[in-house]
This record gives structure tokens, sequence and C-alpha cells, in this order.
């Protein structure tokens, strides 16, 4: 067997489905295997491996044994020539496989190979290519020294930055995101060092193959996709100190006295450096904004009280005490920025729902206050009532202008802002991926579809086809684009990402027969077993909300059942489904029928009136796409869904 692929799973489904697509097609021709070691994911990812990859070896553990020691349970399993450990947050290109094989069957000193990763906005991954973490190294890393002089072969070796990133090099360490190894070289060295949890066992790896006389290629000929700090978040502490203390580990094994001790006095002011700065990141990240609202509203209330003082108050010869516009005023502020943070108007995403309630109830607090209070006490009424107006602007303001330029600090950039969204595919792909949109709460100001393929001829449906996609990106002021796997080679969504990388867009891949849609900036899955586990219908407090919905449906149409009954098709019927309705026989919306359900077991339901399918009219009787709308129904759940689609299909409330 000439290729073992070696993927260590937990708890990220919808990329493992994504990256076991493009290895099963880059596969294509070659004796191989593929191993799945699953951590004790609890996402329903080792059902979906069953359920869609049958071919695969799976291995389900019942706990999480961490990377080098799940690695290690396959690769003793392995029969492949060639051992490739992958992560599964990859996307391979077709050829990727028979590329890497030929460079290392033709370069017999090599012991392993790593390629060229971009990340999932096609930026190239500079951990592509690496040096040994050496003290000299490690502070030229730490201090920052290597982003600044990047060409310095001194300072900007731990990247191996002076480099060309398209040119075939000798690295002394691998990435262990796309690891080929030769199985010989492993039989000699060792497998994976089991004292490394997570991170460091690559590095420790890497420099093993070099210490028994062989080569570390760097081979960027073929590239694949890395959605890097998906499985893991990068940001945090925790990862700080867990990558750090796995450098420990490293030096402590493989360096001198001396040099171990330097090198652990400064993984210890890395840890310090780093640890402090996530510290002051998510702290101003959750004041930032409070404290930008508490300046601009308490402004805004001086400059409301200066003005009623001059044009006002002069009339009666009285003014506002210095109590008043500089402690009252800035507890007022304070109030509202308490209410609004009480009202969950600061959480992530930002709510615009929440804002407004947080706003009310800060005004009622107050006036509330300013009734209980003295004679004395009571300064002005109207100043709390402008100041209540400006509190709302300014608020949205705010939120409106650092939406705007995407300021990293604050929360506010985590808005849901309306997108104009381009997907690209064929016919049949383009609209089974906006049915995944429908069922969401995604926010979009326009989709647009574009075909994979040169257009004869104008189509209605279409605006373009993919080689007028830089035009139509500029023209139609896109924000996002959904590459359609099943049209687009993995090849051809790296270059068009690449090629268009200077207008700011977000890149997303819809895997083909698949619920989920993948983006670089988190598990972004709008359907499927991720959703199941973020609104399920199964919810108790869906499941009440689905039933108040279903009465006060049945009573409205009810009640102008003589009005709306000329509009549905079977009269009688009709009359005897609302009654059915409202004591909760039946449910006016439900799943399409259907004899089994591939991916997961929905949530029980009353048997239904209209279908998944009547939301958008859909007259298809594919079994692959009315699943996929049935899973994005129960796990996206809303009582909007239901309203709409009795909406359109109201002529269908008598079958």
């Amino acid at each position: 067997m000439k290729l073992s692929v070696i993927i260590v799973n937990y708890n990220v489904a919808c990329f493992l489905e994504q990256c076991l697509q493009s290895v099963s097609t880059a596969l294509k021709g070659l004796d191989a295997e593929v191993f799945v070691v699953d951590n004790s994911s609890v996402d329903n990812s080792v059902e979906m491996v069953q359920q869609k990859f049958p071919w695969v070896k799976l291995i389900a553990n019942k706990d999480n044994l961490g990377f080098a020691k799940a690695n290690n349970q396959a690769i003793r399993m392995a029969q492949g020539e060639y051992i490739l450990l992958l992560n599964p947050d990859t996307v391979v290109e077709a050829e990727t496989f028979h590329l890497t094989l030929d460079f290392m069957d033709t370069h017999p000193q090599a012991g392993g190979l790593g390629v060229k990763m971009v990340n999932g906005k096609g930026t190239f991954l500079p951990e592509s290519k690496r040096s040994l973490p050496v003290p000299d190294v490690a502070f030229y890393k730490i201090f920052g020294l290597s982003k600044i002089f990047k060409k310095s072969k001194k300072f900007g070796k731990y990247h191996l930055t002076y480099l060309n990133e398209n040119d075939i090099n000798e690295v002394e360490v691998l990435s262990g995101a796309f690891m080929m190894l030769r199985k010989t070289v492993l039989d000699k060295i060792g497998l994976l060092d089991e004292d490394y949890f997570m991170y460091g066992e690559d590095i420790d790896l890497s420099y093993r193959i070099t210490q028994a006389g062989y080569k570390n290629y760097y081979f960027p000929l073929t590239r694949i996709i890395h959605y890097k700090g998906e499985c893991t978040k990068k940001s945090s502490i925790n990862y700080v100190i867990v990558f750090y203390k796995a450098m420990q580990i490293f030096a402590k094994k493989h360096f001198s006295r001396k040099n171990a001790s330097l090198f652990n006095c400064l993984i210890n002011i890395a840890i310090w450096l780093r640890a402090s700065l996530a510290i002051i990141q998510r702290i101003m990240t959750r004041i930032l904004l409070p404290l930008i609202d508490f300046i601009f509203i308490y402004g805004g209330l001086l400059g409301i009280a200066f003005y009623w003082q001059t044009h006002v108050l002069w009339h009666r010869s009285s003014s506002f005490s210095s109590l008043f516009l500089y402690v009252i005023l800035p507890l007022y502020a304070l109030v509202w920025i308490g209410s609004v943070y009480f009202s969950g108007g600061y959480k992530k995403p930002l709510s615009t729902n929440k804002l407004h309630k947080g706003v009310i109830l800060g005004t009622v607090i107050i006036l509330l206050g300013y009734a209980l209070l003295g004679e004395n006490w009571r300064f002005s009424r109207a100043v709390i009532i402008l100041g209540a107006c400006w509190t709302f602007i300014s608020t949205h303001f705010l939120r409106y202008i650092t939406g705007k330029m995407n300021l990293a600090a604050c929360p506010v950039a985590n808005i849901n802002h309306s997108k104009r969204i381009l997907i690209a595919g064929d016919h049949e792909e383009v609209k089974r991926i906006s049915l995944i949109l429908g069922m969401t709460s995604q926010p979009y100001e326009f989709i647009g579809y574009v075909y994979h393929l040169p257009l004869p001829k104008p189509h209605k449906d279409f605006i373009g086809n993919i080689g007028q996609l830089k035009d139509i990106v500029n023209i139609y002021h896109i924000g996002e684009i959904i590459f359609c796997s099943k049209n687009f080679t993995a090849k051809e969504i790296i270059n068009w990402m690449e090629n268009t990388k200077d207008f700011g867009l977000e890149y997303k891949i819809a895997p083909e027969e698949s619920s989920f849609i993948i983006g670089s900036n988190s598990i972004n899955a709008y359907g499927g077993f991720q959703s199941m586990h973020l609104n399920s219908i199964g919810k108790k407090e869906n499941m009440r909300n689905k039933r108040l919905a279903d009465v006060l449906l049945s009573v409205l149409l009810l009640i102008s059942f003589p009005f709306n009954m000329w509009w549905v098709h079977n009269k009688k019927m009709y009359f005897r489904n609302i009654c059915l309705c409202f004591i909760g026989t039946k449910t006016w919306v439900g799943y399409y029928p259907m004899e089994h359900y591939n991916d997961i077991a929905l949530p029980k339901l009353p048997k239904s009136v209209l279908y998944t399918t009547d939301l958008f009219q859909l007259e298809t009787h594919n079994q692959d796409i009315i699943n996929q709308i049935n899973n994005l129904y129960a796990g996206n759940y809303s009582v909007l869904h239901d309203i709409r689609a009795i909406f359109s299909a109201f002529e269908h409330l008598g079958r």
C-alpha cells in the first residue's frame, strides 16, 4: 500500500466532512487507506463518518487522548509506505497526494514533507516552513524582531521569511497540519512523543527526522487550505500556556542543560507577555464599547444641559448646579449603560433589540428615581427625555461606525450586518445553497448566482460566469463568496481566493451533499449537526413556542375563515385542520414525510399540514435535498419559518 492518511478529530464534524471529501478526490488512482481517530467528540462526528464515509477506518476513543497518542494509534495499524498526518480543518487539492508522493519517491533522503498552506481567506500561512525554536530564534520571535526584519536570514529564521514561499526548500520543522512521513523513517526514529498532549509534537518529530540523517522539505507545488485556529482558540490564555509548555518539554528533551535553562527563561517571559496581552485584550474588548458609550452619552447630556440652561433657564434667572452637571449626569449615563449591559446589549453578537430594551429600561429607572426624589433634587425632566433620545441615537451611531471600521478590539465588529452574497456553482447547487441560507437567521441584503462555467448565452438566474468574478464583485459590491465544491476543485477555489483577496471578501465553501457552509473565521455551519446543538426544535422552549404558534394561528385562521377560505383548495379539510392544530393532534408545519433520515434522528413532531418543502415551494423529490431541508428546519427553528410557510403555501392548508 502506498499511502496511509491519518486524521485526528475533536468536535469539528463540519470541517472533517469537507476534509474527507477532498481526501477522497485526491486519493483517486492510489492504493491508500484513511484513518479517522476521534477523540471523544460530542458533535456527531463519529456518526457522520460512519454514515457518509463507510470506507474510512474509524477509531472512536472514549476519552480525549491528545494529538500524539491518537495519531500513534493509527500509525501502528497503518500499512502504507508513507504516512500522512492531516488536520481535519484542511482541504487538499486533487493532485496533492500524487505530487507529494512523486517527490518523496524521487528524493530518498526525504524523511518528511510539508506543503504550502493558505488560510480560509487565501492568505499564505508562514508556518508552512519553520526553523527549530532554538534560544536565539525563539528570542527574535518572542520580541517581534522576526516580524520587523522578515527578509533577514538572522532575524527571520523562525518562519524562514527570507525564503520565497513558492520555491522548494529544505526546512527544519514541518507543520502537523500536513506532515507526510516515510514509514521506514518512523520505524527507525519512533512515533510521536506522547509526552506532548497538543502542540510541539510536530517540532519534536521533525527534529528527530533530521537527527537521524534525513531531510525535511517544504513543497509549494501544491497547496492546502488550513482553517488555522478553528480547532483551537489561539488567542486564549490556555493556548499560550499549553503551547509554550510544549516548547519547554522540547527544550528539556533535546537541548543541553545550559541552553535548556536559557530557553526555559525565554519561554517563561513569553508566557508572561502573551498571557498579559491576552488578559489586556480581553479586558479592553469588554470595556471599550461601554467606555465609548459613556463618553458619548455624558458628552451629549452635558451639551443638552448647557443648551437648556442657555435657552430656557436664563429666562427664569436660573441655572443647573455643578452637582447636577458633574455628578447626576454621569450617574444617568451609568444607569443607561448598566441597563444595556444587564439587558445583554454588550454580549456578542451585539443585538439592537437588546440595546433598545436597555435604553428603555434605563430611561424608566431614571424617571422613577426622579419621581421619588424630593423637589430640591428634581433638576430637569426635559434633560432626561432628551438624554434618552440622545442615548438611543448615539449608541446606534457608534455601533454603525465601529462596525464599518471593523475594529478588532471592539465587539461591535461582530454585529450581523446584512451581506451581499455571491454563490458560485451550477443551477442545482446554487439553489440548494440558497435554501440553506433561507433557513437561517443570517441576514443578507442580496444573493446573486455565478455560473461555474462560461455561459453560452445570458441566463435569467445567473448574473454572470466565474470568468467575470472580479467585475461582478466590483459592480455588485459583494462581501462574501460561497463556492460549491461540487462544481469547483480545491485548486480552483484557492486560485480564485488568491485572485480576489484584495477585495477584502469573506470566502466560504459549501461541500457537496452537506448542510454545512464552512468559512474561515469560525465553525460557520448554517445547518446540519452544528445547528442541531444551537437552536434545535427539540428544545423545550422551541417546542413550547411552536405549540403556542399553532394555537394562535388556528384562532386567527378560524376567526377569518369566512374570508380566507376562498384561497384554500380543500375547504372542508382546511376547517378540520384548524381544529386539529388547535387541540394539538396536528401541527401547521413539520417535516416532509420520509421513510428514513440519513443524517440525524430528528425531534418528533405531530403530523403536519404543511411540509418544510412548502417553505420554498420546492417540488423536488430528491431525498438528499429533502433530508437536508428537514435537518435545517429542525436545527434552525424559528416560529417565523412556520408563518412564512403558511403564507407561501396558503392554498395547501386544506391538505
